[in-house]
């Protein structure tokens, strides 16, 4: 039960306190700084060269890339949708990048323009199929990553691009101090993200529309453009990120954004994006991304089996979809207190 002492609730059960009231106030994105600050610490001790220049640029380039993944499923679950398909988006990005760049020699920065405007395309693709159709955007963009899997296949036969500009190569191994480049440019789309959902229609349009989609309705919203919209953005940035990953490798490969989904799901979630939408943050997914990564990059400097990691992520996810219900819980409990 419920009980208060001066003033401050708390949750207990048998005179017993579980939860105090203390820790149910912290948001989810301080709890996390706080968790990757200790995580940092311990590692820092237990993992030799953690904390060295080398492991720290590469860990801000992999925290770049893991976010930008991240934003990518988290402008869907936002509105209540899912984006199975932006590994498919970010392959076909990667690839479509490469190609421009070795067969034609276009430019990087160029060749960049375009295939994120080609992830556009193919995320507002999977909007028009999920509104025209009334099919749930879990089964469309499930198809559709099949999909464009197949046809990158088809058409480029697995081959691999290699022979990039060296200004790309460059683009990928810059650096500001210890800090990659590429977690810079990610800051800079996080907050380009704070100001789409915190001061532009569109935003407040895409939590309306996850919050309650037939309340939406009801208030004038055009529901099926803002899903199509919305669809587009998250296509964008999965292509943004199939062009950063393959900067990261110097190469563009066939097998990019094979392993997305689980990924895509992690950063948002254990930052307090809720899965059936209507809320969202932007600055918790970030510190979502640098939990996982920093728990992967500490994990391999101790040599742990690759497998371990893969098993680390999904516990990670679970326990965040846990206690993303037990606040949801909470917030019912207390908010019904007050009525």
């Amino acid at each position: 039960m419920n009980t208060k002492q001066g003033g401050s609730s708390r949750l207990s059960f048998g005179g017993r306190t579980l939860i105090p009231s203390t820790l149910l106030r912290i948001s989810p994105q301080a709890g996390l700084l706080l968790v990757n600050l200790l995580l940092w610490a311990i590692f820092g001790l237990v993992a030799d060269g953690f904390l060295s220049s080398f492991n720290l640029f590469a860990l801000s380039r992999d925290i770049a890339l893991f976010t930008a993944i991240g934003f990518a499923q988290m402008l869907a679950i936002s509105m209540g949708e899912m984006n199975l398909s932006v590994g498919a988006i970010g392959g076909v990005a990667a690839i479509f990048a490469g190609w421009l760049m070795q067969a034609f020699g276009i430019p990087f920065v160029l060749a960049a323009v375009l295939t994120i405007l080609l992830g556009a395309v193919m995320g507002w693709f999977n909007g028009w199929l999920t509104v025209r159709t009334n099919i749930n955007s879990f089964i469309v963009t499930l198809a559709m990553a099949s999909v464009y899997t197949g046809l990158l296949m088809i058409i480029t036969k697995a081959q691999v691009f290699s022979n990039l500009p060296f200004d790309f190569i460059r683009f990928g191994q810059a650096s500001l101090g210890f800090v990659s480049l590429l977690l810079l440019i990610v800051l800079l789309l996080a907050g380009l993200l704070i100001v789409l959902y915190r001061n532009s229609e569109l935003g407040r349009w895409m939590l309306a529309v996850g919050a309650n989609r037939r309340a939406a309705e009801f208030a004038g919203i055009p529901v099926g453009r803002t899903l199509q919209i919305g669809h587009a953005l998250s296509g964008l940035l999965a292509g943004l990120a199939g062009v950063l990953f393959a900067a990261r490798l110097a190469s563009a490969l066939p097998s990019i954004g094979v392993d997305w989904v689980l990924p895509s799901f992690l950063a948002p979630v254990l930052g307090g994006t809720i899965l059936s939408g209507g809320v969202v943050s932007v600055v918790g997914t970030l510190f979502g991304g640098m939990l996982v990564e920093s728990i992967t990059s500490g994990l391999n400097l101790l040599q742990v089996n690759n497998f371990w990691v893969l098993f680390f992520q999904g516990i990670i996810l679970l326990l965040a979809v846990l206690l993303d219900r037990l606040r949801s819980v909470l917030a019912q409990r207390k908010k019904g207190q007050r009525l």
